[in-house]
């Protein structure tokens, strides 16, 4: 209405179903049945359709042409679910972002431009979603309220104490604080002035934003760069506007006014942008009066522009399409792109092509790029000028290479002395070596080999130049593999030095065993093998060469360990022979024992338990049995020897039995441990319930075969268990039981099988129990089913769910409809709102409450009047109730109360 605009559309199925919404400006929302249509005033078309469950105003936003000077601009933003936002272009039913978020969702604005959305989840958080970027930020980790200032891309937002706003939502990083006391209930704008009001209580506090900071992002917007150069002229350059010159720099830049864009880089400092553009603006100018444009599209412009954004290749084709290879190929030199300068010189036949070539050779020395000016020279052939620059440069290796490329350079033996001594120097020995080997010094050329690990090379040289030298180079080449783990390598080199004992630990620590017992053969000395021989005898035992392994226990002065093996073994001939010769009677003892498991082994338990208990190894005789589960000789050895241990060790007898299904013996076990508990799970655990009722209720009490017998008839459900409880008197014991512990639907099955007269108390304490969950509609309808409608009734008062409770009341116990209208009156009183307490209170028929109401809140004119319409028989009692209370107070007389307005 007032905007004066209407809109027409063609609908089908108007029916009560039909919800409208008019909180937008300039659109009507129409809710029908999940689909959600959008109606532009002043437009006989629907602009728009969407399916949506969730018709809140503040989980929908729309933004239709907000921003003047814009191009049409039409977005919605809606719910798909709870946790996801689906943001389309109205103009095209396109669908330009979806953002999922990990919590549900409380609230939602587009802003005017409609290329951020502002969303909180219901955890409080604030976000920050850019549709063009289609990414998410978190701004604020607790919000009680947010809003975007109107005409404007500004947030103010609260955080507990703190008013948050947001200037340039670009960079949401930089917020300003400001401290605050109470809550924020809106912000007003008009006039210039900008103001968020906040509530304390009973008075109000207003608080005024930056408008020339507003100001400034609107003119941003609206692409008035002027207005935003001329406000921040007003602040001046600091570190808080040096991101605002910034950001209207490039934004100048991208929209082609470089005297804004000059202005800006000139602000913050860039003086090398600020010239540039400067001088593109003068080429654009004088390019401008030549054609009689803006001399932007000028060929320079664009190149130099280009630059500026480092699209070179760019401005390279803009000026080759000039044929201004003059001007591309300078471009390159003074951005001191050397090669590409040479590349484009060489595509292009360019005269000054190998003045080029020498500027640049000389550029590079000037700037100690001394590797790049010798890759020049060694690529024009110009090698002994490409040494020095290596040599220079820190790098013989690549002087070297040179040297290797080319031999005859080796001839001249002072290039190849500064060579090898700068590789000696950088610690490449090899190389140094190989150069001093070209020149016949043989000891340097030797002595760098051995510095840089390069045996091979060193032995081929010995063998020619020094042999002496070579059983050392051998051995030094062998500690060398052996440093690095190479052990099989290292064992010929020893061997080669006729170093036998090193190449025996390099075998023996490489895992080689045959190798190792070839080596052991050669050596002499047999002090040096004792510390071998141990891990050799290991290894052939474990690969069964016994008479092996035991002659080099013997050797090694380890006759015990000899007889362990065979006693491991079972080879007791052997044993013996060996533990006669060398052991005591200790150690035959033990040998002893180990026949007693050699009998045991065979199977002649009897023996086997006497040769333990002569050891005194009692408990190795209780083991064997239970191994064999020959729990009865086990429990007798038990109770001669452990009598303390008897209990646990039915209990561990019992866990046996029944981990093999053997359940009645287990049974009887569990039994004599006094575990009949464990007897009854284990049948429990079976279903085999008829055995836990019975030791249950032989072994157990009265409340344990009880609970058996519940859990028995709840584990076989229907006609069954009613039979079963029937069988044992529990039926109606147990559908309380079953009640009372929130079994209800095992309850209701008993019941409506064989006891419906319960239905009812079943219906009662499900009710009670959701209400306790907070499933009110659910407690609702069992409350019904109880026939204690008016519980439910209760129930939605005491939640002051009035609608419910009174629905409720309608519906199933209309003596409690009038109870409701006077508990949501005594709550609309309570909460000031008069009126409708009073209109509750006249539809409940209690007139008299709303006058007694009224006089206990002082309103003696309201009460006279309300007595006066619907109770004039007590208005007389009225009347002089109120004249002795006011007596002495001077108040006005009735008659004045009863006939003002």
């Amino acid at each position: 209405m007032v905007s004066n605009l209407t809109s027409e559309v063609p609908w089908n199925g108007v029916g009560e179903n039909v919800k409208f919404f008019f909180d937008f400006e300039n659109v009507c929302l129409v809710f029908n049945v999940g689909e959600l249509s959008l109606i532009e005033y002043g437009n006989n078309m629907i602009l728009g359709s969407v399916r949506t469950e969730f018709m809140n105003p503040h989980l929908i936003s729309v933004c239709i042409n907000k921003r003047e000077n814009k191009q049409e601009n039409k977005r919605l933003a809606y719910l798909i679910d709870l946790k996801t936002i689906a943001v389309i272009d109205l103009m095209t039913n396109h669908l330009l972002t979806q953002i999922t978020h990990e919590a549900k969702i409380d609230w939602l604005e587009l802003s005017e431009t409609g290329r951020k959305l502002l969303f909180r989840d219901r955890r409080q958080r604030l976000h920050l979603a850019d549709i063009e970027r289609d990414d998410k930020k978190t701004m604020l980790n607790y919000c009680s309220f947010v809003q975007w200032v109107p005409g404007s891309d500004v947030v103010v937002a609260q955080s507990r104490g703190n008013l948050c706003v947001w200037y340039n939502i670009e960079a949401p990083d930089k917020v300003s604080i400001i401290p605050i006391k109470g809550e924020v209930i809106e912000i007003q704008r008009s006039d210039n002035k900008t103001d968020v009001i906040v509530s304390d209580g009973s008075s109000t506090i207003t608080y005024g934003l930056d408008e020339g900071l507003i100001e400034f992002g609107s003119a941003i917007d609206s692409q008035d760069f002027k207005r935003a150069v001329v406000y921040l002229e007003k602040l001046g350059v600091s570190e808080d506007t040096e991101d605002m010159w910034a950001n209207l720099g490039k934004l100048a830049l991208e929209s082609m006014n470089l005297v804004i864009a000059e202005r800006c880089f000139a602000a913050i400092g860039d003086i090398s942008k600020a010239r540039f553009l400067r001088e593109t603006i003068s080429i654009a100018n004088e390019a401008g009066i030549n054609s009689g444009t803006d001399g932007y599209d000028h060929y320079q412009v664009r190149a130099r522009l280009a630059i500026m954004m480092k699209e070179y290749k760019v401005a390279e084709t803009i000026y080759l399409e000039q044929h201004k290879v003059e001007e591309a190929v300078q471009m390159y030199l003074d951005l001191h792109h050397w090669d590409e300068a040479i590349e484009l010189a060489k595509a292009t036949d360019h005269p000054d092509l190998e003045r080029l070539n020498e500027t640049y050779f000389e550029w590079l020395q000037n700037t100690g790029q001394e590797e790049k000016a010798g890759e020049l020279k060694e690529n024009k052939g110009e090698y002994r000028e490409a040494i020095q620059l290596y040599l220079a440069a820190g790098l013989p290796t690549r002087a070297a290479r040179v040297i290797t490329n080319m031999p005859i350079l080796a001839e001249n033996d002072e290039l190849v002395q500064e060579i090898a001594s700068a590789l000696m120097k950088g610690e490449f020995y090899e190389h140094a070596g190989d150069l001093y080997e070209k020149i016949d010094n043989y000891h340097k050329a030797l002595e760098c080999y051995r510095l840089g690990n390069a045996f091979n090379r060193a032995v081929d040289l010995a063998r020619t130049a020094f042999p002496e030298e070579v059983i050392h180079l051998e051995e030094e080449w062998g500690d060398h593999l052996a440093s690095i783990k190479q052990l099989e390598a290292a064992i010929n080199h020893y061997i080669e030095a006729g170093k036998s004992v090193k190449a025996l630990d390099a075998a023996i620590n490489a895992k080689l065993w045959k190798k190792a017992v070839e080596i052991m053969e050669i050596i002499d000395d047999t002090q040096s093998l004792s510390k071998y021989l141990k891990p050799m005898a290991q290894h052939f035992y474990s690969v069964g060469q016994y008479e092996l392994a035991e002659h080099l226990l013997v050797e090694g002065g380890m006759s015990r360990e000899a007889v362990d093996m065979y006693n491991r073994l079972g080879e007791w001939d052997k044993a013996y022979k060996l533990a006669s010769q060398f052991l005591d009677s200790a150690e035959v003892r033990r040998m002893y024992l180990s026949q007693a498991k050699l009998l045991e082994e065979k199977g002649d338990y009897k023996d086997a338990e006497k040769l333990y208990t002569s050891a005194h190894e009692y408990e190795m005789a209780i083991a064997m049995y239970e191994n064999l589960k020959q729990y009865d000789k086990m429990v007798k050895m038990i109770k001669k020897y452990y009598p303390e241990k008897l209990p646990e060790t039915y209990l561990h007898i019992a866990k046996k039995l029944e981990s093999d299904e053997k359940y009645v013996q287990a049974e009887e076990y569990y039994i004599m441990a006094g575990e009949w508990k464990m007897a009854v799970n284990m049948y429990r655990n079976l279903d085999m319930w008829e055995d836990a009722y019975r030791v249950a209720k032989t072994k157990g009490n009265d409340i344990a075969a009880k609970q058996i017998a519940y859990l028995w008839a709840k584990n076989i459900g229907g006609d069954s268990a009613v039979k079963l409880l029937n069988k044992f008197g529990l039926l109606e014991s147990a559908i309380d039981y079953a009640a009372e512990n929130c079994a209800f639907d095992f309850a209701f099955e008993l019941a409506r099988t064989a006891m419906k007269h319960k239905m009812p108390d079943i219906h009662l304490k499900y009710a009670m129990f959701l209400e306790d969950e907070g499933k009110f509609r659910e407690a609702e309808i069992e409350f019904i089913h109880a026939h204690r409608p008016k519980e439910a009734v209760l129930m939605y008062v005491h939640n002051q769910d009035w609608e419910s409770a009174q629905r409720v009341a309608e519906a199933h116990d209309k003596d409690s409809v009038a109870d409701v209208l006077i508990g949501q009156a005594r709550f609309a009183f309570e909460g000031g709102d008069y009126q409708k307490a009073e209109s509750l209170l006249l539809r409940a028929e209690r007139a008299d409450l709303a006058v007694k109401y009224y006089k206990e809140a002082g309103m003696w004119n309201e009460a006279l009047r309300v007595c006066k319409d619907y109770t004039p028989n007590k208005l007389l009692e009225l009347q002089e109730e109120y004249e002795s209370e006011t007596s002495e107070s001077g108040s006005r007389d009735v008659q004045q109360l009863l006939t003002s307005p």
